[in-house]
């Protein structure tokens, strides 16, 4: 029989979603699961964006819409581009995508053909690898261990640039480990993006409104505004407004690469429905109280989380200051047994299968993220959940030897 597309045999299911799919098969059996798993925010947007929905269904055209996204939309999106500090984009510099992933896709479709560097920190979102791969792109790790933090500086940037890559995939803050650069970290690592005018930079920072401790979000463009030719920041109402599954995505950047992933869209997707356009647009322009009060929620389940950990010998974890993950660095576990069910823990995996097993609480293996030492927890469970979920993490480790 005829044979898929070698690319197909680079192409790998999510390692986030198998976990979780595990975790919800034991949860269909009966089992007690507590899930860490998915980065999802689990809260509805408020009561504005469902009444723009069904607006836009009674006004329904059932016609094609932009490429680009309705004019409306990018609108919204541009006014709340100015209210962080990005200045200067009119519609013709943004694009709308199926969720912030597909944008990044489109992105890396658009700018690098086979064998280009395409170079980004340790850990990473597993997405990005996995683009990169069915790209057939020439990956280059920039290694960000727990011990500095788990944040790039500026001396590997500058080594990691030299070499030339056609895309430097930046993510601030961070997806698995919640870390947010500093106004200062921000400029230095600026000051060497400067250096180097041969590679494009992506920003992913759809987190960019989960920010905790009055760190403020910062981007390249916000320290050298003269990046602006060739930066491209990349947005999401995923995370901030509680949408994921509405998939809505957004980039504002250079004209020239702004219509090379319309033209894309208009081969893959064509447009972003009108009803998820109306939804979009409400909860950009509409009240924010929702996502704010979720903000302050976020960071007292921080706090919350690494208080337990603090609590658990040989565990060492980075603060993180956004998002809404913790990323431990587990590997005090490694060698060791688990004594109630003689489970071997030899990895992060085993780790993961072993805690699952033995206290139904579903976290995802830092391998996934190119960290094998570390496992990630995503706290947005329901506030009751949390900390039952926490002491059963506790217990687990308490009982290894």
């Amino acid at each position: 029989m005829p044979q898929l597309a070698r690319r197909m045999g680079r192409a790998k299911p999510s390692a986030i979603m198998l976990v979780a799919e595990k975790a919800k098969q034991l949860k269909a059996e009966g089992r007690d699961i507590i899930s860490f798993s998915i980065g999802v925010p689990n809260f509805l947007p408020g009561a504005h964006v469902y009444e723009a929905a069904r607006a836009a269904l009674d006004k329904d055209s059932g016609q094609y819409g932009s490429n680009r996204g309705a004019d409306a939309m990018l609108d919204a999106f541009l006014k709340h581009v100015e209210g962080i500090g990005l200045t200067g984009y009119a519609r013709a510099n943004c694009a709308s995508g199926i969720g912030a992933k597909h944008v990044i896709y489109n992105l890396c479709e658009a700018l690098l053909d086979e064998g280009d560097g395409f170079a980004f920190a340790t850990p990473y979102w597993t997405s990005y690898i996995d683009i990169g791969e069915i790209l057939d792109a020439d990956i280059q790790l920039l290694p960000c261990p727990p011990e500095q933090d788990y944040k790039l500086t500026p001396e590997q940037l500058d080594a990691a640039l030299a070499k030339k890559p056609k895309v430097f995939l930046f993510n601030n803050p961070s997806n698995p480990t919640g870390m947010v650069y500093t106004k200062d970290e921000i400029a230095a690592l600026a000051d060497v993006v400067a250096k180097h005018p041969d590679t494009w930079i992506i920003t992913d920072d759809i987190y960019n409104r989960m920010v905790f401790d009055g760190v403020g979000y910062h981007n390249f463009l916000h320290a050298r505004p003269e990046l602006r030719d060739r930066v491209i920041f990349v947005d999401s109402l995923s995370k901030t407004y509680g949408m994921p599954g509405w998939r809505v995505g957004f980039m504002a950047g250079p004209e020239a690469v702004a219509k090379a992933v319309t033209t894309l869209n208009s081969n893959h997707i064509t447009n972003i429905p009108e009803v998820t356009t109306a939804a979009a647009v409400a909860a950009l322009t509409g009240p924010q109280d929702v996502p704010e009060q979720k903000n302050a929620e976020f960071q007292a389940k921080r706090d919350q989380v690494m208080a337990v950990l603090a609590q658990i010998p040989g565990v060492v974890c980075p603060k993180p200051q956004g998002a809404f993950y913790v990323f431990p660095d587990i590997s005090v576990a490694f060698g060791k047994t688990h004594g109630p069910t003689g489970a071997k823990i030899a990895n992060d995996v085993d780790l993961c299968n072993a805690l699952l097993d033995a206290k139904g609480v579903a976290c995802v293996p830092g391998s996934a993220f190119g960290e094998p030492r570390a496992l990630r927890i995503s706290y947005t469970c329901p506030t009751a959940q949390l900390a039952p979920g926490m002491e059963r993490i506790r217990e687990f480790f308490s009982e290894l030897g």
